[in-house]
């Protein structure tokens, strides 16, 4: 019988969307999966002692795990199911360091996640089947919002949701960032190298100072948080001898427990500005003009750039609008710009701070756009509190707003329903996402060659990119119907073919599916994979029983370096 589990979230819109995330698995049943080089007596050892220490409702077991597998799985990938052994779920530091001391003393390999919810990327699943997911969506506390200075110091399991709220509900002065969707933890997605809208929007250069639990139970502060008693724990970067912070990004080092993050200063207005083009060549003039304007401070913060058929797939599913066999064709995507009052390419970006500064931005902005882009379209919407006073983001039509104002939600969750076509399919989703340099005509070739892929399985061009001033984030989203094994052998051809034609370009992904994270790692091979040989001494000396997320980023220990041979053979 199936454990009674606490709802994981207190906001039953997240709950929800949860539920329904992983209430439609390809396969109902887990099967039990051993730890590598663990046997069985001994695996039921080390439980009986994490229970003791932790309790009975912190461990899980059997069916107990769907909520921890891959709810996007593509049995056709080749790669063995990534099912965890067992579940534990911590409320605190002192917890971590006790389920360590057993994990260590039986070399029991763990995966580690904040909330999990990393979908497209493995979600909470672990990179090596018989691992014991770490799940720390319990320790959830908001330790600490400062308005004046624009931080907050938050737990793992803090959601985009529970910031937001817990500063609306106080009435701070400052806007946090989100990511697209508001049910992913604060920590978790500013460690991969997630991204908002906001000026604070690139989370990861946001962070400052964070507490780490490592592999042997020690723990660790950085930054001036290195200081039982400093003032600027959580107010700048600087710290004294060697920066440290990086080693814990996407990595396999250390377990975050505690973060201060950066968040927007509440502004006295807002303007939504919005820029499209008529033709998919225009991406070249869009990357060229908007990038330049990026690099010199016009635009200091992130803009989004999204094609014409993904922004569709928010309006209705792909039979709704192509009633024929393939991809919509273009004459079809013509049609629906005038559907949709939008172009080919749309770019939306956000000005913050006194009106007369940001009218001044856009003024320059306009002149800019009309010599260079005659042929786009710019429009913008100014919002501003009155009497100079502060701008509530709530003030801000939803349709200009959200998350460009910080406010979390799930929006873009119906695109993963877009090739649904009974009542019984199940949307999924994955992404090829590199880091292409802000070149337009780079850009574009991509962008043609990224199309023709997709096209070439019968999927739809579905991507957007985020510009920052030197180079973008290219996202091609892969939206499947999940029961389909058509469309999910469909999608694993386009992965690897764009895999395979961004490597020869030498891009790389800025982050990678459990299945992709080898692959990646191989890109870096200046010097016989110097950078991967380095981690990799940190990691045997930091993790020296190997038990932490193994093979995360392509980073493995000695004892099952085998594993990666494996990876790359599949």
């Amino acid at each position: 019988m199936a454990k009674e589990k606490p709802p994981r979230y207190a906001d039953p819109l997240y709950q929800t969307a949860h539920d329904e995330a992983f209430s439609k698995p390809l396969f109902a049943n887990i099967e039990t999966v051993l730890p590598p080089d663990v046997r069985t007596e001994e695996f039921a050892l080390a439980l009986e002692q994490i229970i003791e220490a932790l309790g009975t409702d912190a461990v899980f077991t059997g069916n107990d795990l769907k909520d921890y597998v891959d709810p996007y799985e593509i049995p056709e990938s080749g790669h063995e199911r990534s099912v965890p052994s067992a579940a534990v779920c911590p409320s605190s530091v002192a917890e971590i360091q006790a389920f360590l001391k057993v994990v260590n003393e039986y070399k029991i390999p763990i995966w580690t996640f904040s909330r999990g919810k990393n979908l497209g990327y493995g979600g909470p699943a672990p990179g090596v089947p018989g691992c014991i997911v770490l799940d720390l969506h319990r320790m959830n506390k908001i330790l600490e919002v400062n308005d004046k200075f624009g931080y907050a110091v938050v737990e793992p399991g803090v959601t985009f949701g529970d910031l937001y709220e817990y500063c609306a509900k106080n009435r701070l002065k400052v806007w946090p960032s989100t990511a697209s969707l508001g049910w992913g933890s604060v920590i978790g997605n500013s460690l991969d190298r997630g991204l908002g809208f906001i000026p604070t929007g690139v989370h990861h250069e946001n962070i400052a100072g964070m507490e780490v639990v490592l592999a042997n139970g020690d723990v660790v502060r950085t930054g001036q948080y290195a200081m039982s008693n400093s003032p600027s724990a959580h107010i700048t970067k600087l710290t004294f001898g060697p920066t440290i912070d990086g080693l814990f990004l996407q990595s396999n080092l250390g377990i975050v427990t505690k973060m201060g993050i950066s968040l927007t200063p509440q502004p006295q207005a807002y303007m939504a500005c919005a820029f499209d083009v008529p033709e998919f060549e225009h991406i070249e003039i869009i990357v060229d003009v908007f990038g330049e304007l990026r690099r010199n401070g016009t635009l200091p913060y992130m803009v989004y750039v999204f094609y014409l058929a993904e922004w569709a797939t928010m309006f209705g599913k792909h039979s709704d609008w192509w009633k024929g066999d393939g991809p919509i064709p273009d004459w079809r995507l013509k049609e629906m710009q005038a559907e949709l009052d939008t172009g080919i390419w749309a770019v939306k970006f956000g000005l913050y701070g006194p009106t007369s500064i940001i009218q001044a931005q856009f003024d320059e902005v306009k002149k800019i756009v009309s010599k260079k882009c005659p042929t786009g379209r710019l429009r913008h919407t100014l919002f501003a509190a009155e009497d100079g006073n502060l701008l509530d983001a709530t003030a801000v039509d939803p349709l200009y707003g959200g998350v460009r104002v910080g406010i979390p939600s799930m929006w873009n969750i119906p695109m993963v329903n877009y090739y649904n076509l009974r009542e019984d399919s199940v949307g999924a989703h994955g992404a090829y996402s590199p880091i292409v340099p802000l070149d337009g005509s780079t850009v574009l070739e991509w962008a043609k060659t990224a199309k023709a892929i997709s096209a070439e399985q019968g999927f739809d061009f579905l991507c957007d990119f985020f510009m920052h001033d030197r180079y973008a984030i290219f996202v091609t989203m892969l939206v499947f119907d999940k029961t389909s094994p058509e469309q999910r052998s469909g999608v694993d051809k386009v992965f690897h073919r764009l895999f395979e034609e961004g490597s020869k370009r030498g891009f790389a992904k800025y982050r990678a599916h459990l299945n992709h994270m080898d692959l990646n790692a191989d890109l870096f091979d200046f010097n016989n994979h110097a950078y991967r040989r380095f981690v990799e001494t940190l990691k045997a000396s930091l993790d020296p029983n190997g038990i932490l997320s193994p093979g995360k980023m392509g980073i493995w220990p000695e004892r099952l370096k085998w594993l990666r041979k494996r990876n790359q053979d599949a």
